[in-house]
């Protein structure tokens, strides 16, 4: 849709007549004409509807979500000429409205700016003697995000003379600042879901809300898939019930494959989106716009608990005073131009480092101006960091970026990539979502994308422009990984989507909320109840489950009432709720949200003094910090030992309090700090794609010839499964008996899997030893012949993978695992149970290790349907083993189960074979390690 500038009059000037004269006058400075979706937003806040607006990168979002707020705010501001438009020639667009001619094309998060900055908007302009409150809330998943957002509206609000005052509030703000918008607050205040969940505890959360008009959720694709949605959806319904009906609700999403479920958080759960496909948005014209209307249904008491799909819901129809959400969709932008690299260098079997296309990477970093490089986790960036540097002959400037850098450090490569002074940046998701990063013109993912939405939202990064393509590569690491990738390009091309499904929200994360409401004001239980469930992950939540929460608050739950310090609320003669006392409510500020880091320890460069040779020395204090390493990667480290952060070779000299001080060092085969999170599951969707391509040969002409070779041998040594069946390949190499499965369902779910198959080959005696899994397969290998039992009788290939497999079997296994206590201690820290923060009494990782597993073990024993039990085991389903998944898979394979005895491996196994042994560290060494056994274990599959 071409929205530049002309001398005719055309549909979107018109519409544009809707704007006051000083923003029709902004507009026309620059050149831009506003978007039909962000007049349309427009349209329907004057309607007093909230909205969902689904849009793809560079179509001005956040213009979109803030200019209903600058209108209203502006009735009644003293009018002042629009500036001049910037020059241009500038790094970067702006977003916020209809491109101009030439460079003036706008980004998707940020005003354009000149080079002198804008000058200072005025003094705050009252909206009301005596009032007090807020008008409009921004809620960013990233703090950073929020804080770009609020530099860029200073820019319109400055050169329209709109008189407003903006600020931030996030977990850097001072307590001096945080106070005075207590007292002062600005018309608008841009912060995140942990920032909010404490402003609703704060006793003038009332007057302080009480006048909200608006509520702008930025990325709310990203927010509402964990537990920090739960929190934000309830500090939503909060706001709900302090401003009352006039508040709305705008959302601003990319492209998602439920829209209507984004409604349904957006407004409550007493409204379920009714969707009308193809329906024009009411004064849309024919631009383009796609506008859904959700009717009103509400939720009864006897809706039984779960996820219900949207379709079953809507049968509901008994009428609600809520207004509905409208889902208004963007057109596309200019698709994207995404390609797999096919590196030079023959693509191995196994592994995940992609050395291999390291030199073609670097290539293409040189041949661009700014390059974002992503990778899954934090280990693999400091690899792919080291590796990109080490053939780096240029000196060209590239930079590295993932969470466990100090937050200065990371600063400073985001001023450097705004300013266009980097030509690449390694990354993790630290980057994923939308803030506006410059000139970057390329985007190169290494490793398989795992999710065609993941990777969609990555593409963005590049351009930043609605009517330019961007431009991106996937670098698969092994021939699994191509496959995947493959599969990702078609999704892309095909616009579909793989977002996860509607959440049900935790118990621990309402635990915590409910304590934040005491901490508040007292509340009564019924009242309290009927907020919560008019938040759309709780609103399946019963009775029952809410009044344990209650009682869990107040008591710690039945096994530990006797316990004073679990008492957080009591109740009084009044009926209703309140916090026990003021140091419960400061336990409750300090450890509020919902993100559990593991145990990490500070890294500290520092200098050594009277080294000695053979001798340690002594480590001087006060050097800088460059970021955090996980605790148990520290521990296992001695004086002496060399591993890569942030970019350089440090030498470990020692633990000091909770400290790792480090000096710099040169060393040729450095460890890399291992972290436990951080790697993507591979979708289902994703994993559809990648069991139907393998059955069908006619598609393998997309693929390398070295991947469809290896698929061919397969074919030809045992046999390739169909899309829905699971082929079960038995074999005898070195003395171990080996069962290898392909079911393509993602590594949680393979680990479970595994899990519980080893207990049934032990029960039938046949000697398991241990199991592999990656996202793609697993195998089981033991001491006995497993082909010889399957074809005997004794093992029937069929009961093996029976469903039933997730019942006692299951259920016994978790009853012994450690798994299931490291669940619940973060359930513990999150619902409020175990406080890991409080002014000198900061628990270390084994502190809180060892309370939590006391607690364990107390409620296994003597109360195991306590919430939190309740809560962990939820946590372990759906988290850590993938239950629902694996579920499906057992659903979908029964009776389609492939069973080839070989007389050794096959060309497919040798991929997971890999897997046994291997260690999580890079290096060149282990690369030829690993190469020699992959060549050792393909002339076995091929012999």
């Amino acid at each position: 849709m071409d929205q530049r500038h002309t001398g005719a009059k055309t549909e979107a000037e018109n519409a544009a007549q809707d704007l006051p004269p000083r923003f029709r006058d902004w507009f026309a400075a620059r050149g831009w004409q506003p978007r039909p979706h962000q007049l349309e937003l427009l349209r329907l806040a004057r309607s007093g509807r909230s909205a969902l607006l689904v849009a793809p990168t560079g179509a001005g979002k956040t213009l979109a979500g803030f200019l209903p707020t600058l209108v209203e705010l502006a009735q009644g501001a003293p009018m002042a000429a629009a500036s001049s438009p910037p020059p241009a020639e500038r790094r970067g667009g702006s977003g916020w409205g209809a491109p101009g001619p030439g460079r003036e094309a706008q980004d998707d998060e940020r005003i354009a700016s000149s080079d002198r900055p804008p000058p200072l908007a005025p003094p705050r302009r009252k909206r009301g003697e005596g009032e007090r409150s807020i008008h409009t809330l921004y809620i960013s998943p990233l703090k950073a995000l929020a804080v770009d957002i609020a530099r860029n509206l200073e820019t319109p609000v400055a050169e329209m003379g709109l008189g407003l005052r903006i600020e931030t509030r996030t977990g850097d703000a001072s307590a001096h600042k945080r106070t005075r918008q207590i007292e002062r607050p600005p018309d608008i205040l841009l912060t995140t879901p942990e920032q909010l969940a404490l402003l609703i505890a704060h006793r003038e959360a009332r007057s302080l809300f009480g006048g909200l008009k608006r509520i702008v959720l930025d990325e709310l694709h990203a927010l509402v898939t964990s537990k920090r949605g739960d929190l934000l959806a309830l500090g939503l319904a909060r706001l709900r019930t302090i401003a009352g009906p006039d508040l709305t609700m705008v959302g601003l999403s990319a492209t998602v494959r439920e829209p209507e479920a984004l409604a349904l958080y957006l407004v409550g759960s007493s409204i379920v989106p009714d969707v009308i496909p193809g329906q024009s948005a009411e004064g849309a014209q024919g631009k383009g716009i796609q506008q859904r209307e959700s009717s009103a249904r509400p939720r009864t008491a006897n809706t039984p608990p779960g996820s219900p799909s949207l379709a079953s819901l809507a049968g509901d129809d008994t009428g609600s005073t809520n207004p509905p959400a409208a889902i208004v969709v963007a057109p596309p932008g200019a698709p994207a131009e995404l390609t797999v690299l096919d590196a030079e260098a023959a693509l191995p079997l196994a592994g995940h480092t992609a050395r291999h296309a390291m030199a073609e990477v670097y290539d293409a970093i040189r041949r661009h101006k700014t390059t974002l490089v992503f990778v899954n986790t934090r280990l693999h960036a400091e690899y792919v960091f080291q590796e990109l540097w080490r053939i780096n002959e240029d000196g060209l400037p590239i930079a590295l970026h993932h969470g466990s850098l100090d937050a200065s450090q990371r600063r400073k490569v985001e001023a450097a990539m705004a300013e266009g002074r980097l030509r690449g940046v390694v990354c993790t998701s630290t980057l994923d979502l939308g803030i506006d990063w410059g000139d970057v013109d390329l985007v190169v993912n290494i490793g398989a994308p795992k999710g065609a939405s993941r990777l969609m939202q990555r593409i963005g990064r590049a351009n930043h422009r609605l009517d330019e393509p961007s431009r991106a590569f996937l670098v698969p690491a092994n021939r699994f990984e191509m496959l995947e990738c493959r599969a990702a390009l078609d999704a892309v091309a095909e616009a579909a989507q793989d977002t996860p499904e509607p959440r049900v929200g935790a118990l621990d994360v309402l635990a915590q909320h409910v304590l934040g409401m005491a901490c508040a004001e007292p509340f009564d239980a019924l009242a309290l109840y009927d907020e919560v469930r008019s938040a759309a992950p709780y609103r399946d939540l019963t009775w029952e489950d809410f009044e344990a929460v209650v009682d869990f608050v107040a008591t710690g739950g039945y096994a530990l009432r006797a316990y004073e310090r679990f008492a957080k609320i009591r109740r009084g003669p009044d009926g209703l709720w309140r916090v026990t006392d003021a140091r419960t409510a400061q336990h409750y500020r300090m450890n509020v949200g919902t993100i559990i880091e593991a145990d990490m320890l500070k890294v500290r460069l520092g200098r050594v003094m009277n080294r000695k040779p053979g001798a340690p020395g002594t480590v001087m204090r006060g050097g800088r910090v460059l970021g955090e390493v996980e605790e148990y990667f520290a521990e296992g480290l001695t004086a002496g030992d060399t591993f890569v952060f942030g970019g350089e070779v440090l030498r470990f000299e020692g633990i000091i309090e909770n400290e790792v001080r480090v000096t710099r060092a040169t060393a040729a085969d450095p460890k890399v700090p291992s972290y436990a999170g951080g790697k993507f599951p591979l979708s289902t969707f994703l994993a559809a794609r990648v069991r139907a391509m393998i059955a069908d040969p006619s598609s393998w002409s997309v693929l390398p010839a070295e991947v469809a070779g290896w698929l061919a041998r397969q074919q030809d040594r045992s046999i390739l499964p169909g899309r829905d069946e699971l082929l079960v390949e038995t074999f005898e190499r070195a003395g171990r008996h080996y069962l290898v499965a392909y079911p393509f369902e993602g590594r949680l779910a393979h680990q479970t899997l595994g899990m519980l198959l080893t207990r049934r080959l032990e029960r039938a005696r046949l000697k398991p030893l241990g199991f592999v899994a990656n996202d793609y397969g697993l195998a089981v290998w033991g001491l006995s012949d497993i082909s010889a039992a399957i074809s005997g009788g004794r093992l029937s290939i069929d009961a093996l993978f029976g469903p039933d497999m997730l019942g006692d079997d299951l259920e016994e296994w978790l009853e012994e695992s450690a798994l299931m206590k490291r669940t619940f201690r973060h359930c513990a820290i999150i619902s409020g149970l175990i406080e890991k923060r409080f002014p000198g009494q900061e628990k270390t990782g084994r502190q809180v290790t060892m309370s939590t597993d006391l607690v364990y073990d107390v409620l296994r024993r003597h109360e195991p349907g306590h919430i939190l039990m309740k809560a962990a085991r939820a946590d372990a389903a759906t988290g850590l083993l993938d239950i629902r998944r694996l579920s499906d898979m057992l659903a979908r394979i029964r009776g389609r189960i492939v069973h080839q005895a070989l007389p050794h491996v096959s060309p497919l196994s040798v991929a997971i074979i890999l897997e046994i042994g291997r260690e999580a560290v890079y290096g060149e060494a282990s690369d030829a390690i690993l190469a020699e056994a992959e060549a050792q274990l393909m002339e076995e599959a091929l012999s």
